[in-house]
């Protein structure tokens, strides 16, 4: 059996052991452009938990677990982060009212984790931390028949994760291409085998400051392979409650699995006793009809999201005078929460002096600080959204390694309501705040805030973080290269020939804005050579538009409308 302190010193031994090793799994990340970093998002967000478990005082397991899932769902990072903290949620959730607990019960709870990571994507990627962390719970299922200590059974379970671990490469292409195992999967696959020190041997990892350098051999490249995420597809934003019934037994990935087949955009949450649903469809009748399957349903809203589309230009020309040169390395004064009292408020997500007034300038009251690279944790931006003053909050999140963290959010508010616009750009960022119009009601708001994201195209240059393949050209770490919406397309040796080169490909007839952020690593004389070029060659065909974003990462951020 284990007891509350054996489970503490095993979640603390997960942390330190992956944070011992996160630049490691940081440079399994396939892909060149500055990220995330799959390593350090997993790490921090553990790290939360441990630091929670470390001034606690004693407790049960049922105790233990759910500080650590608190901790962890406020610290979660990137999309890796909230994964990891929804495994660890639904452990939670499997121990709740337990003193001690069996290897079964630590099996069965960590199905359930499973489950919840899986239900929160909507559509799971096999090859990845959600497969490494399925594999091992189902060994694990599979070796009760003939075992019951709970050390025995966790070594199972981190044997049966380290094979899927080494099988991930034949899930995904892009991971046998670049002779790479699967990032997030090598992260948790750390965790559980620090905890395993624990449960086995009773020792805790000592964290040990990394000494580690990337492979530089010229035969190493990775697959620089991406896709741009999903786009509005279906009319109706439909959200309902269903409260189960408890005499009647149903199982809710039934319902999940329909939704699939009428629509996208599915979140769902579920519990004994109720199921919240979030679909876009053209549908949202059918939806509601197979909700009424599993119980009553106790809240419903439809939203059209096509129904106008209003779009108002705005210049925000306006250039900064300083660069914020390590905006994410000075210290923030903490953010108060303040009653709700106005109708609408926004948070934005975004890195750089620059860029972050001109959100302010824009009607964002707060915006967190983060952006590629350095994502910020949910419980930064629950900060933000508590210090804004609003009964409705929007919040931008710019990024796509920063949605699913800004989602967690939303179970976490009380007072007021918030909704996510998913924003994956800067640029998008921009174009929803400008169409805002403070005299429409919030639903048409968030309809012409999701259509203007949409039309806007986004490239960007920055540099190789790492080895790679285009095609079949090699790149070299630290070479230059620019993404047309989130996909590698050009190469160069300096960032205004990468950005003219992107710029060709960009601009064609149907545009008529192009707006360009430079950052601060460019200086004010390049900027000033970038903007007469895109104005000799392209200001017959758009308005250009320029900022001085300050922006770490991206050389130059380039948006077209």
């Amino acid at each position: 059996m284990i007891n509350g302190e054996t489970l503490k010193l095993a979640i603390i031994s997960g942390a330190n052991n992956i944070s011992s090793i996160k630049a490691r799994i940081n440079d399994l990340n396939i892909f060149p452009v500055p990220d995330g970093d799959t390593g350090t998002n997993m790490s921090m967000t553990i790290t939360a938990a441990a630091e929670a478990l470390k001034n606690m005082e004693e407790g049960d397991v049922a105790a233990v677990s759910k500080a650590t899932a608190s901790a962890m769902l406020r610290g979660a990072r990137g999309n890796s982060g909230v994964i990891t903290s929804l495994l660890f949620r639904g452990i939670s959730k499997g121990l709740e009212g337990k003193v001690r607990a069996s290897g079964e019960d630590l099996i069965h709870a960590l199905g359930l984790g499973v489950e919840a990571a899986y239900n929160a994507v909507t559509k799971p990627t096999e090859g990845t931390i959600l497969t490494v962390a399925r594999m091992g719970y189902e060994a694990g299922l599979e070796a009760l028949d003939t075992e019951e200590d709970a050390a025995v059974l966790w070594e199972t379970v981190c044997d049966a994760a380290a094979e899927a671990l080494e099988l991930t490469p034949t899930m995904l292409p892009v991971l046998k291409k670049a002779g790479v195992v699967d990032a997030g999967g090598k992260g948790i696959l750390t965790i559980f085998e620090g905890m395993l020190s624990v449960l086995r041997d009773g020792v805790v990892v000592e964290y040990e400051e990394e000494s580690y350098e990337k492979e530089n051999d010229d035969d190493w490249f990775r697959s620089a392979a991406a896709e741009f995420d999903q786009v509005i597809n279906f009319t109706y934003c439909t959200e309902f409650i269903v409260g189960r019934n408890p005499e009647v037994e149903t199982d809710p990935n039934e319902l999940r699995l329909y939704l699939e087949t009428i629509g996208d955009s599915i979140v769902m949450v579920a519990d004994d006793e109720i199921i919240k649903v979030h679909v876009h469809t053209e549908q949202p009748g059918n939806a509601m009809q197979h909700g009424l399957e599993y119980g009553q349903l106790l809240t419903v809203k439809v939203e059209n999201m096509k129904e106008q589309h209003k779009k108002a230009k705005e210049d925000n020309d306006k250039a900064k005078e300083k660069a914020e040169k390590k905006a994410q390395a000075e210290e923030k004064p903490a953010l108060e929460p303040v009653e709700p009292t106005e109708d609408y408020g926004f948070v934005a997500v975004a890195a750089g002096e620059g860029l972050c007034n001109l959100f302010k300038e824009l009607g964002c009251l707060n915006v967190v600080s983060g952006g590629q690279s350095m994502n910020p944790s949910t419980d930064d931006i629950l900060e933000a959204i508590l210090a804004t003053p609003a009964k409705r909050v929007f919040v931008l999140p710019n990024n796509k390694n920063i949605i699913m963290a800004a989602e967690q959010t939303i179970a976490l508010v009380e007072d007021r309501e918030v909704t996510i616009v998913p924003t994956r750009t800067i640029p998008q960022g921009l174009s929803a705040m400008l169409v805002f119009d403070p005299d429409s009601d919030a639903e048409t708001n968030v309809e012409n805030m999701l259509q203007a994201a949409k039309n806007v195209a986004t490239g960007q240059v920055t540099f190789a973080a790492r080895d790679s393949e285009f095609g079949s050209k090699k790149i070299k770490e630290g070479e230059i290269i620019g993404l047309e919406n989130g996909k590698l397309t050009v190469t160069d040796k300096t960032p205004n020939k990468a950005l003219y080169k992107l710029a060709k490909t960009m601009i064609n007839k149907d545009m008529s804005f192009v707006t360009l952020i430079s950052g601060e690593d460019v200086s004010d004389e390049d900027a000033a050579a970038a903007v007469e070029m895109l104005e000799s060659k392209f200001a017959d065909q758009v308005d250009i538009t320029y900022i001085k974003g300050d922006q770490p990462i991206y050389y130059y951020i380039f948006s077209v409308e």
